[in-house]
Formats: C-alpha cells, structure tokens, sequence
C-alpha cells in the first residue's frame, strides 16, 4: 500500500555522495572517489561501509571499458541504485528512474495504459493479484492466482516487480503475451491480452431485498473518499438495514482511503490498523467514527485478490466489528510503501512498515482468514455463479 505522505528529498542519490574514509590494507591514504574524475557531489558522509569498491569499480569502468566514449553516466548511476534496492529483496522496494517514476504517478491517479490486472509477488513466483471490472485482462480470461511465468519471451524468475509492470505496460492497442500458470492446467498457457487505457474502477451498490444493501469496492484509489461518501448517503437513503460489503480481488491502495472506509463501520476511536516499524516504534490509526453504518450488520467478501487496503478493513470490521469474513484467504500485502521523491526527477518507494490488524495479527504473507469459507471454481466463473455471495446473503439475512 502506498502513504499518501511523499517526502520531498533535498539532495543527492547515495551512491553519488556517500563514501567512507580508512585506509586500504596497501596503506593507500587518498580515498577511490578522489581519484575519479567528472563526478558531482563527491560531499563526505561517514557511515560504516567502506564505497571505495564503488569508486574503484567507476574507474576501471572509464578507463578501461571498450565502448567508454559512449558512456552514459547518468544512467550508471540508475543502474547502481537499481542494484543496492534490488539487494534488499523486497519486491515492494524499488529505484525509479524518470521514465518509470511516471508510471508510478500514474498508478497513483486511477489512470493508466496497460491490461488493467494487479500483480504482485507469492511466495517467489509473480502473480496476478486481481484483474480489474471490464479491464483487457478479465476479458482475457486471467484470475486471481494465476502465476505468470513469462511476459513475452522473458521468463519472470529473476524479475523486480517494476521491470514486469514496464513489459507489461504498453500503448493501447499494441499486445502483450503472458505464459501463465493456473492451478488445474496441465501445463502453462499463453493468453494474448490487447492493452487499452485503464480507468480503475471504484465502487457500485444495489440493492438485494430484505433490507440488504450490496456494496462493491474495486479499490482504494482514485475518487473513493467521495464516492464512498456519496454511496454510503444513498445506502441510508433507501432504507437499508444490513451490508454486504464486497471486496473480492480489491488490490488496495492509500491507507488513508482504507481508515475512512473502515470509519463508515467502526466506533469512534476504535483501532483500525496498527503500523509496525520493526524497530519498536508503532503508529495506531483509528476510526473517524461516521456512524453512517456502525448499528449495521454486515458480512465481509474477501478472496486470494484481496490486498492491502481490503485486507486492512476486513480486519478492522473483524477484530472490532466481530463481521463475519466469507469466501478465501486474502493475498497477503500487508506492508506500507513510502514514495520520496529524489533528484532528476527520479522517485524511490520505500516499505517503511508492515501492517497490522487491531488484535495485532500481522497481515504481510499470512493474510486474512475467512470464517466462512467458500471456493469460487473456474466451473462458478464460467457458468456466472456466485456462491460466495450467495452464503453472504444466506447469514446476513439471519443477522
């Protein structure tokens, strides 16, 4: 999930300006980075971790390298702040260099060009975490879990999240193959999937009879503060007395987003996540206390494409609602992603925490068990069943 809170950097990138001093076992006084020539911002930082290696690699790639009159300096630099964030292992950390930090934006405003699926990473493997309403991939037939083993001719093994997005992304109308892998294939298949302009939904309501209101949401971006508020007038407006909140493959989202959501439910004050910095340190968000539907029954659809921001209010409604979870377990996501912007244009999204449910269960790889659960088979999809909502609507209307 990403904080709404970007922290505007006033310097330089690390491997530009960093270095440390001590002498080599040669002896050797006089630091690497003094003898590289038509660098800026060479400023002394002492940290504990001795950069000469950096500056001695920098030097014999200018002297030495065969193609060094063509070298593109700057880019190096990327490619070397790539490398340290990619040595962190966190598919959620990553360097953005200028013509990838505008993707992010993008992703950030609900609009982008691509196929209109949440991916993400699963215990190793890159997964779909949940197509998006009417998007190219859910025409083309992809699923939550299904597992992408190659884009194009490139197989995911080794890849960062940012490099299979930037495959993945293209100009509407061009297409992209994804080798995929789905439980109850023989093997792996190829679906062609034709890229379009994505809008991100956000949500829809209907009503269900006896009282129940069904409330959508396709995630936690864009528009969703108002359109939420504005659902949640015209939900009270037509007489409804229980919810069925809908959150099946919601890929999440802003934090705050989520806090507001889980306000229109939870009493005032109450805790709706827990923020875990690893080192002791630990923020609480709680409830703005609407009190639009706090008296209200509700049941809680969840699934393997739930993520992030939906996993945070169904743990909210759960451990301080007491809801009833219905469907599958949820993805997992449950870390916060700080983006700072950096030089050049450059950006740098950081996990700064993991998240937690207010009882303290953590939410990162473990996820959200239902307790109620109900499978939607490929069998479902096809035939347009729904038997995870159907069980919902069977106990809210005993509620």
């Amino acid at each position: 999930m990403y904080s709404r809170i970007g922290k505007f950097i006033m310097g330089f990138l690390i491997v530009g300006a960093a270095y440390a001093l001590g002498f080599s076992a040669g002896g050797n006084s006089v630091s690497s980075i003094y003898k590289v020539q038509g660098v800026e911002n060479k400023e002394h930082q002492a940290i504990n971790v001795n950069f000469n290696i950096f500056w001695d690699a920098w030097r014999a790639v200018e002297e030495k390298y065969v193609g060094r009159k063509d070298i593109d300096r700057q880019k190096m630099v990327y490619g070397a702040v790539e490398g340290m964030v990619a040595s962190l292992k966190d598919p959620y950390t990553a360097f953005f260099p200028p013509e990838r930090s505008k993707l992010l934006e993008s992703d950030i405003s609900g609009t982008f060009g691509g196929i209109g699926a949440e991916i993400g990473f699963q215990k190793g493997a890159l997964t779909v975490i949940a197509p998006l309403k009417d998007s190219p991939a859910q025409k083309a037939g992809l699923f939550t879990g299904d597992k992408i083993i190659k884009i194009g001719d490139s197989f995911t093994t080794d890849m960062t999240l940012e490099e299979a997005v930037s495959k993945i992304r293209g100009e509407k109308g061009t297409s992209v193959t994804l080798n995929i892998f789905r439980d109850g294939f023989a093997e792996a298949k190829d679906i062609v999937i034709i890229r379009d302009i994505i809008n991100v939904p956000v949500l829809e309501w209907e009503k269900k009879g006896n009282g129940i209101a069904y409330l959508k949401l396709y995630s936690f971006v864009g528009d969703i503060d108002a359109e939420f508020r504005r659902a949640a007038r015209e939900i009270l407006a037509s007489g409804a007395k229980k919810i069925v909140l809908d959150m099946r493959n919601n890929p999440g989202g802003f934090l705050d987003s989520a806090v507001e959501a889980a306000s229109y439910f939870v009493s005032r004050g109450e805790v709706v996540s827990i923020e875990d910095f690893g080192d002791g340190a630990r923020n609480e968000f709680r409830s703005l206390g609407y009190r639009y539907f706090q008296k209200m029954p509700v049941v809680v659809l969840i699934d393997g494409g739930s993520a992030s921001a939906s996993e945070i209010v169904a743990g909210a409604l759960k451990d301080a609602r007491n809801a009833t979870l219905v469907g599958e377990k949820t993805f997992g996501k449950g870390s916060v992603q700080e983006v700072m912007n950096l030089a050049r244009e450059t950006l740098i999204k950081v996990t700064v925490a993991k998240w937690l449910t207010p009882s303290g269960r953590s939410i990162q790889d473990q996820g959200i068990e239902p307790d109620v659960k109900v499978e939607m088979t490929a069998k479902d999809r096809d035939e347009g069943k729904d038997p995870q909502l159907e069980k919902a609507l069977e106990i809210i209307k005993k509620l």
